[in-house]
């Protein structure tokens, strides 16, 4: 080997040397930077017959992709889960615990035993006075609690807009990287730095709405939604979001864009395509996901729940069950039953068998014609009572054609058997109606009132039915809050010594039954409430807290699924310094062997030429 092959040979390997100290300096300076992935230098060897030597080929940046694509999966899933156990903790705090104070079982136990006072006192001011004042802490804690959820859901919308903007800003920065990627000149250095910043905005745009990535052998990435909607690649789709302004109980999302009164989110396509990415269920991971959730169904439902613990509250107070009488004809039996004082909204109770088999129906005072059987097997038939009688009558037949349905007279129903040896026999027939105010209208009384004093009847015929945001809405009738004597005086000049009224409302209480949710087939995955109004309140809670531990449990199980992920690719792509180090003191002397070798033969160079 000559002097010159030597010296070269050297030469190579201090330039080799100085290359991987630069990317070595490199990894260190970033050691502890967020999203930097390790590089490498790539060192190739050259043999030829009279000497070998080293020379670089570019830098290669620790990446890997299986693992980046399962961690974008889990960025997306752990977001989802976190904003919604994040609200539903908020959730949690706002109804308190069973049994705490302030909680809305310990509420309704306090108004329980305030009406006990009464039937104890009837005539002593302190312990109605304490009995308004606990039904007035029930009415304004699920004001309160309405009025919370509700803010909640503005609060979502809020974040959605803002995350719109901040997905727009991000996509459009990783279309800018691409085409920065595509300059064919760029260093190394500068392509895996590059490559870190579009790494750091997939993971971005993750976190806000669920993506799959596809990397491209020039570095470039495309972006779609798991639905398989494109988000990034010839061109940039871009997000908005129109808001409905204030959210009430009343707003609600239906995938008729006519009749939706929340937000829409937008996409637009580079050609021009729009996508309702909520009506067409586009959207199955990031935080929006999960602000969609929260805002049209998991804090709907909440809201529907304490709307059906203040319409429970309004009826237990306030209805009147009149039995209905007994009547023959044909030698068929069963009941007549008045249903001149019903109301939109007032049902009627009926039991019968039909070969031996008990049947429960429930029939409506509503025009909305819903049939259907609730959670409890209870049927239940919608007409309207309070029109033509012979018409109603002729309706409910057809609905129960085993029984005879017939009309008597105006604002009368009559209901028979099959007669002796029949296949069907009645066994109880009732009507429940509304009173018609505080006095002079029976035991019952509106307590619980709508705005304006006005009766709540549980009318199904408006839009939205009555019970939709009841629980905002609730209030203590005015009468009685000037006068609480109406508590116990339920006829004009009535003795304060009748103790009737409270013992009516303490047994409607503990005995009046109550079913959530009406049809079950349409309202599926929702959660159905039954039993008396105080088990109804247990139901809630317990629910609630239940769906609410499993959405922290959920998110802790995701955040330590990614954080498991994130461990696996520090070790994969971060800088462990201490094997810098030793690569560092590899250098060094690899350094110092090529510049001796420089030295000798310079050294041997200046002798030959000296000789000469």
């Amino acid at each position: 080997m000559g002097l010159t092959t030597s010296l070269n040979n050297a030469v190579s390997g201090l330039r080799t040397n100085q290359d991987a100290l630069s990317v070595l300096s490199r990894n260190v300076a970033n050691a502890g930077t967020p999203g930097y992935h390790r590089q490498s230098l790539n060192v190739i060897d050259y043999n030829s017959q009279n000497s070998s030597y080293a020379r670089t080929a570019g830098v290669t940046r620790a990446f890997n992709t299986s693992l980046q694509t399962y961690y974008t999966r889990q960025v997306s899933d752990a977001a989802n889960s976190g904003v919604q156990a994040n609200y539903l903790d908020q959730l949690q705090g706002y109804l308190g615990k069973p049994g705490a104070a302030g909680s809305l079982d310990t509420i309704f136990a306090d108004l329980q035993k305030n009406l006990q006072g009464i039937s104890t006192s009837p005539d002593d001011y302190a312990a109605r006075a304490q009995a308004v004042a606990s039904a007035q802490t029930m009415a304004e804690t699920l004001n309160r609690l309405s009025n919370s959820i509700q803010g909640m859901r503005q609060e979502t919308e809020g974040q959605i807009a803002s995350h719109v903007n901040n997905l727009n800003g991000m996509l459009n920065s990783l279309a800018e990287v691409n085409n920065r990627l595509l300059d064919l000149g760029m260093t190394d250095s500068a392509r895996a730095s590059l490559q870190d910043q579009r790494d750091r905005l997939v993971s971005g745009v993750a976190e806000l709405i669920d993506v799959k990535a596809d990397y491209r052998p020039n570095g470039t990435v495309a972006l779609m939604t798991r639905s398989g909607v494109g988000l990034l690649d010839n061109g940039v789709s871009q997000f908005s979001f129109e808001s409905a302004g204030n959210l009430s109980p009343n707003s609600q999302f239906n995938v008729d864009a006519s009749q939706s009164s929340v937000g829409k989110l937008i996409l637009t396509t580079p050609s021009g395509l729009t996508l309702d990415l909520v009506a067409q269920g586009v959207l199955q991971g990031g935080e929006l996901a999960g602000l969609v959730t929260l805002r049209d169904k998991t804090l709907v439902e909440a809201q529907e729940q304490l709307d059906e613990i203040a319409a429970g509250l309004a009826q237990a107070f306030s209805t009147k069950n009149t039995p209905g009488t007994a009547a023959s004809a044909w030698g068929a039996s069963g009941f007549d039953l008045d249903l001149a004082n019903m109301q939109p909204g007032n049902d009627m109770l009926l039991t019968y068998t039909e070969n031996g088999v008990e049947k429960r129906v429930r029939v409506v005072n509503s025009t909305d014609g819903k049939d259907y059987v609730d959670a409890t097997g209870q049927r239940v038939i919608s007409i309207n009572l309070s029109g033509d009688p012979t018409a109603a009558a002729n309706m409910l037949g057809s609905k129960l054609p085993t029984l005879t349905v017939t009309s008597t007279g105006a604002g009368n129903l009559r209901i028979l058997d099959g007669g002796v040896g029949g296949a069907t026999e009645v066994k109880s027939a009732s009507v429940r109606t509304t009173a018609s105010g505080v006095q002079g209208d029976g035991l019952a009384f509106n307590l619980f009132v709508d705005q304006g004093d006005a009766s709540f009847t549980n009318n199904l015929n408006g839009n939205p039915p009555q019970k939709q945001g009841f629980a905002a809405r609730i209030s203590i009738n005015s009468a009685i809050l000037a006068d609480n004597r109406l508590m116990v005086q339920h006829e004009v000049g009535g003795t304060l010594g009748d103790a009737d009224r409270a013992n009516y409302v303490i047994s409607q209480l503990n005995n009046m039954k109550f079913v959530s949710g009406g049809n079950p087939a349409e309202n599926s995955g929702r959660f159905q409430l039954s039993g008396t109004l105080g088990e109804v309140i247990g139901q809630t809670l317990n629910f609630q807290g239940s769906s609410i531990n499993a959405a922290l449990t959920k998110a802790d199980d995701r955040q330590l699924t990614l954080d498991t992920i994130v461990d696996q690719m520090q070790s994969e792509y971060g800088v462990n310094t201490d094997e810098e180090m030793s690569r560092l003191m590899e250098l060094q002397n690899a350094y110092a062997a090529n510049a001796r070798i420089v030295s000798v033969v310079k050294e041997l160079l200046d002798a030959l030429f000296a000789s000469t």
